[in-house]
């Protein structure tokens, strides 16, 4: 089935954006933990175009062993949230940023607003399915990146963003920011590994995009 609206592929917290916060660090959005990386992923002109083309076709999750599934495009709308009327329901016509759509030179599309997918995530003998909206896109000339959002059926509420950008020195480098809490009550029980697994896959994340670890 599409998801063809912002209600019926809702994100499932309200800090919506939260990962672009300068202070996100010393003040996350209230009861998630914040977390953020940052690698060197070499310089020069090359190296963030075949860094950021990796980046926006899901190359960070798929090089960490991520299967991602179930991949909509959906509307190409940034995601602002649902805004509702004093009755409760959804109000009609909101207004969203729109960005155009994105292809390597393979023809692959590249990630955009609004799109969903399911990331089957490895943990021992089984495989955990966490749906994500991808809930905004950043395309700047020294920085390009995404970030998406937990949707319904993800073991954390949250989201977590993945920008490379170049610097003044030419430098290329992967920052990956994100804040979250446990989803459910048996996956609070469970967030001490929840924890561990989400400081492992953010170590195979920064690797994934780096020269040594895409060899």
């Amino acid at each position: 089935m599409r998801r063809s609206t912002f209600t019926d592929a809702a994100v499932t917290y309200a800090a919506i954006g939260g990962t672009l916060a300068s202070d996100l660090m010393r003040y996350p959005p209230k009861g998630h933990r914040p977390l953020e990386r940052t690698v060197r992923l070499g310089s020069g002109e090359e190296r963030f175009r075949a860094a950021t083309t990796s980046l926006m076709t899901w190359g960070i999750q798929r090089g960490s062993g991520i299967e991602v599934t179930d991949l909509d495009a959906g509307t190409g709308v940034q995601y602002t949230g649902i805004v509702f009327t004093d009755d409760g329901t959804p109000a009609p016509n909101q207004e969203h940023p729109v960005n155009e759509a994105t292809f390597a030179e393979d023809g692959t599309p590249f990630i955009s607003n609004g799109m969903t997918g399911v990331l089957k995530i490895p943990n021992g003998p089984f495989t955990v399915a966490a749906p994500v909206r991808v809930v905004y896109v950043i395309d700047e000339a020294d920085k390009i990146g995404f970030a998406y959002g937990t949707m319904r059926g993800h073991p954390q509420n949250g989201e977590e963003a993945f920008i490379v950008d170049r610097r003044p020195d030419d430098s290329v480098w992967l920052t990956i920011r994100s804040f979250s809490r446990p989803s459910t009550w048996y996956y609070r029980l469970a967030w001490p590994v929840l924890r561990f697994q989400q400081e492992r896959y953010t170590r195979r994340y920064l690797r994934a995009l780096h020269p040594v670890g895409m060899a």
